[in-house]
């Protein structure tokens, strides 16, 4: 595998594209970043390799494309980092600053995971086997935050389905954590 080719300067990883979301806040403390959780997303469900994601985090998705565009298009979210099939990155908000990817959720008895995790979302779903390019693009990106961020570590890599188990199981059960996690060490 090849080494970590990424750097992160000013909040954001130099390899992805940057296309700000309105959808973003000040952290409470923005030293207290000590969790990654993995998310999944496609739109509309199951579809993949378009800009609906692109649109929907910058609150410009539009409803009349898609009967379930109609059900999510009045939605405020934003996730940090969305890692597409083909490996490459778009960055939405700056690490530093609060995305807003978990919703109601809770880490080891804390709420509000947005307040202390990073959100990397891939394009996929719970029943779609991800690509390899995303598991070596995700591990790059977990190792150089890892590096970066003082209170992360390995240990501190959850999927959403761990923060919010009553509303959430992405990023499913085709996530292969050993898999990511073999990569990661790799590195």
């Amino acid at each position: 595998m090849k080494s970590v080719t990424c750097s992160i300067k000013n909040g954001c990883i130099d390899n992805a594209r940057q296309l700000p979301s309105p959808n973003r806040n000040e952290r409470p403390n923005p030293d207290d970043i000590h969790l990654i959780i993995v998310h999944n997303i496609s739109l509309p469900p199951g579809e993949f390799e378009n800009n609906w994601v692109d649109d929907f985090f910058l609150n410009k998705l539009d409803a009349e494309q898609h009967p379930y565009f109609q059900e999510i298009c009045h939605l405020e979210v934003s996730s940090h980092i969305l890692i597409r099939r083909d490996g490459t990155s778009t960055q939405y908000v700056p690490f530093h600053e609060r995305a807003w990817h978990a919703g109601v959720s809770s880490f080891n008895g804390q709420s509000n995971c947005n307040d202390f995790s990073i959100g990397i979302e891939l394009e996929g779903a719970d029943d779609v086997a991800y690509t390899e390019a995303q598991y070596v693009q995700l591990a790059q990106c977990c190792k150089r935050l890892i590096e970066t961020y003082p209170l992360l570590s390995e240990e501190n890599i959850v999927g959403h389905c761990d923060v919010a188990p009553s509303r959430k199981t992405d990023p499913g059960e085709s996530f292969d954590w050993a898999k990511f996690r073999r990569l990661l060490t790799r590195l």
